[in-house]
């Protein structure tokens, strides 16, 4: 067998597919755009989407990539199985309407066993495929596969529970007999099976059907072909390792990863586990953070802090105590630079993420240790011998902790948890992270007419918004092809319209359709464009529409003008932002509504107020100058060498338009656009936010809309005014000033007061000291304290040493706090302050914690807290 690299393995997979007539598609950004069923790429399928379910027709029906993808259904299997992972790349090939199932298995077949590509011996290799599937299995033999290598799989279906689906065939690897982990008699002693023996190395999915949502199949009308061959998978058969991470892709992060332990790879089960997660892990972190994503408290930015901090907890586990994450990502990059070279464009970022990370985990991971053991220690815990499922997912979730460092924890303790209880904390949070991504679905289905329909619609709208005599050319009502309509929403193809189709960032423009008489008959929704370009009008009809009838059709032209203004303001924002921050920074998004526009931008600092006012003054500027905005179509090369600016998330054809605001700005576009800056009328910024590394997004209004919003500020101005009693608004600033001295000077009157107060409680109660069992106690009622009061006044009672143990009862805004203290010589390991407090926090429904001479409860049952207060002395009494 050859010994291939994962590079060389990568592009000969490529190759193959090119020379069978492929393009191939660049791998692209794990952070899905326009996607809101998927929280990241999984898989090199979620990048055609559009081209399987029908809504873009692509330029080649045949494509070819390797696909970064990430899945983190089952981070907890990371380390523990061979080929877990949470970042893969995934190797496929694609068609669309083209080719189908006797050229995949064929080229399949030739890729695996040529000699002057993968060369596997056929020997070595057993397909596996759909019962019903009779051609597959058919086509197999006809290239070469015996029958003793083919088997018959129920599961080989593939079906996202909506839209394509249909039959695959699996290709595994016999690795050999001495992999194999299960009895010759073994169910699962087959390709297929659950063992080791037999490594699925490719899926090939014959996307044949539509999985309509009442549950039925129908046939799909173009049927398409979605292959995934895992790399990492492969390359480990290529390089004969035992898993995944015996490979070139993951040795080199884990030699790096020696150099801060005394452990070694492949000296233990355990030890091995942690390497492997902070490998896999750690390339997980600097594909993500490179794409954009950063760790947060929500969605995908959650994800990379549970990453990062199992990842770190990992390393305590090999005994390393200092930060070390960061300095493993010049070795990812390193590894993946021949074909992901913005690793190494981005790595000084990477590792900036990764290290603010990783250090502000320490000290919520000491955070974490102390509620871990708060939690062990407490009474109920001691008693049951068991941490409940709600407190082991609080440590995992809030701190990072993973299950089983917990289940390790508790078990020095002679403690259990309640894992039923975890999964269902668990399995509740999924659902809430699968609701908060929406319900739309993964993949639609294709809808032929549209698919088919080729004719050409003219798009009039850059200079007329007014057409007669547009001709109804194709009709759709329940997704279906019809000659008629007379109500209800349907969809529509006219030889020529003014209506703009969304595109580039700009909505699609609505209005009105009427009928020869001048009848209204719909009104138009919405305009997208249709699977092969042309202008789809999205219709409420209530009158009838008729295929080969001519129409008038007629944009709100009120609405098209704000989004004309807006989109000029995005092209003027544009430069603005270059001026003020550099020529480094370029547009990554845009909004163009009628209400308000959205750019976003690139840029590693967030804007200063003094950055925004220099580009609203810019654009301002440019406003005021009149400059005369016009559009002209070239070829790409002449435009590009003419200074326009292009958008790299776009692709351009060999014509394109470019737009001119005068000599300041000069981009191509697509877009409507006013004829004179001046009439944008004014500009201004009303937010500016960060949607992800690097990136920024400000939101800002023009014309009417800005005029609205300064109306609706001026009127909370006035307000404001009245409330604080000026009439002049240069009056106001003084005014308030005066205000909030006042209120300063009332707050610490109040301080002063409650201070006077808590010290005359204190008094009072300092001076009632008992005895029961053998300690001298001191206990009573404060109000109106919080936590920090109570603790001010335990210092003093401990200073003035007035007896062995303090017990304060407090109620405070709906809330009851109890506070325990223990005098310095009282307190042992066994009776404190806080191996007690929970025995008076039972009485209120409260819960604490604290250390051995002060402890603290809360709680909301402020009726009981005197009861608590109340049984001080048996509790006491009872203290051995």
């Amino acid at each position: 067998m050859k010994e291939l690299t994962s590079s060389q393995v990568r592009q000969m997979f490529l190759d193959f597919f090119k020379s069978k007539g492929h393009d191939i598609e660049p791998s692209a950004s794990l952070v899905p755009v326009d996607d809101p069923s998927l929280l990241w790429i999984n898989s090199g399928v979620a990048t055609m989407k559009k081209y399987f379910d029908g809504t873009v027709v692509p330029t080649n029906p045949r494509m070819t990539s390797a696909q970064k993808s990430i899945r983190t259904n089952d981070i907890e299997n990371v380390g523990k199985t061979a080929r877990h992972l949470t970042f893969f790349e995934m190797l496929g090939n694609f068609s669309v309407g083209d080719y189908f199932k006797k050229e995949a298995i064929s080229w399949a077949w030739e890729l695996l066993t040529s000699p002057e590509w993968f060369g596997f011996d056929p020997k070595d290799l057993y397909i596996t495929v759909y019962p019903k599937d009779h051609d597959a299995y058919e086509l197999w033999q006809s290239v070469g596969v015996k029958k003793e290598h083919l088997y018959k799989d129920e599961d080989n279906f593939w079906d996202i529970g909506g839209g394509p689906s249909g039959p695959d065939t699996e290709v595994f690897f016999d690795r050999g007999q001495e992999f194999n982990n299960v009895a010759e008699d073994d169910p699962q002693n087959y390709p297929g099976g659950e063992n080791e023996r037999y490594l699925e190395i490719w899926n090939i999915v014959f996307s044949e059907l539509n999985h309509l949502p009442d549950g039925t199949y129908v046939e799909q009308p173009h049927k398409n072909i979605d292959t995934g061959m895992g790399l990492e998978r492969v390359v480990s058969v290529f390089q004969h390792a035992h898993t995944n991470y015996e490979t070139d892709l993951f040795l080199p992060i884990i030699h790096e990863i020696e150099k801060f332990t005394s452990y070694k790879y492949g000296s233990d089960q355990k030890v091995d586990s942690s390497f492997k997660i902070i490998a896999d892990h750690i390339r997980t972190l600097s594909f993500a953070i490179s794409d954009g994503a950063e760790p947060s408290n929500s969605g995908r930015g959650y994800v990379l802090r549970r990453l990062l901090r199992r990842a770190v907890l990992n390393g305590q586990k090999l005994g390393i105590e200092h930060t070390f994450l960061a300095d493993l990502t010049p070795t990812v990059a390193q590894i993946m630079k021949s074909y992901y070279p913005d690793l190494t464009t981005n790595l000084t970022r990477i590792k900036e993420v990764v290290n603010r990370e990783e250090a502000k985990f320490a000290g919520t991971l000491n955070d974490g240790l102390k509620l871990l053991n708060s939690v062990i220690s407490s009474p109920k815990v001691q008693e049951n011998k068991m941490i409940s499922g709600q407190d082991a997912f609080k440590l995992f979730d809030t701190y990072g902790f993973p299950v089983e460092l917990t289940q390790e924890y508790a078990a020095e303790s002679g403690i259990n948890i309640d894992l039923d209880g975890y999964q269902k904390e668990m399995t509740q949070q999924k659902e809430r992270a699968r609701k908060a991504r929406g319900v739309k679905v993964s993949m639609g289905t294709q809808n032929l007419d549209l698919l088919n329909y080729k004719k050409e619609s003219k798009y009039l709208g850059y200079t007329q918004l007014d057409v007669t005599n547009c001709s109804l050319n194709l009709l759709l009502q329940n997704d279906q092809k019809v000659e008629s309509v007379n109500d209800g929403e349907a969809m529509a193809i006219f030889d020529q319209t003014p209506f703009y189709a969304e595109m580039g960032g700009q909505v699609g423009d609505t209005g009105w359709i009427y009928d020869q008489s001048g009848q209204l008959v719909a009104n138009v929704n919405d305009t997208k464009h249709a699977p092969n370009g042309q202008n789809l009008h999205y219709l409420e009809v209530f009158g009838q529409l008729k295929v080969g009838e001519e129409y008038h059709l007629k944009v709100d032209a009120v609405r098209n003008e704000r989004i004309k203004r807006n989109h000029t303001a995005t092209h003027l924002v544009d430069e603005a932002l270059r001026d003020v921050l550099g020529s480094g920074s370029h547009q990554a998004g845009s909004l163009v509504a009628p209400d308000y526009l959205r750019f976003d931008f690139t840029s590693d600092e967030k804007l200063t107020d003094d950055q925004i006012l220099q580009v609203e003054k810019i654009v301002n500027e440019k406003i005021f100058a009149n400059l005369p905005v016009t559009a002209q179509e070239m070829p790409y090369q002449q435009a590009i060498d003419s200074g326009a600016v292009a958008l790299f998330s776009e692709k351009y054809g060999d014509v394109v338009r470019v737009v001119k605001a005068g000599d300041y700005s000069t981009q191509l576009c697509g877009g409507d656009h006013v004829s004179n800056t001046s009439e944008i009328g004014m500009f201004k910024i009303t937010e500016s936010t960060g949607i992800g590394s690097g990136v920024r997004r400000i939101v800002a209004l023009t014309g009417d809309g800005l005029y609205d919003y300064l109306l609706n500020e001026e009127n909370q101005i006035k307000s404001v005014m009245k409330e604080v009693g000026v009439v002049k608004l240069s009056e106001a600033a003084e005014k308030t000033a005066n205000l909030k001295n006042e209120f300063k000077a009332a707050q610490k009157e109040l301080a002063e007061l409650k201070e006077k107060h808590a010290n005359d409680a204190a008094k009072n109660l300092f001076k009632n000291v008992k005895e029961s069992g053998r300690f001298a106690y001191t206990a009573g009622i404060i109000p109106n304290l919080d936590p920090k009061e109570m603790r001010e006044i335990a210092d003093r009672w401990r200073n003035q040493k007035i007896s062995d143990i303090l017990v304060i009862g407090s109620n405070k805004n709906g809330k009851s706090s109890l506070l325990l203290a223990f005098a310095k010589d009282k307190a042992s390991d066994e009776v404190n302050a806080k191996t007690v407090i929970g025995s008076f926090a039972e009485i209120f429904g409260g819960r604490g914690g604290g250390n051995q001479l002060m402890a603290v409860a809360g709680g909301k049952e402020t009726s009981l807290i005197q009861d608590a207060v109340d049984q001080a002395a048996k509790i006491i009494a009872d203290l051995k």
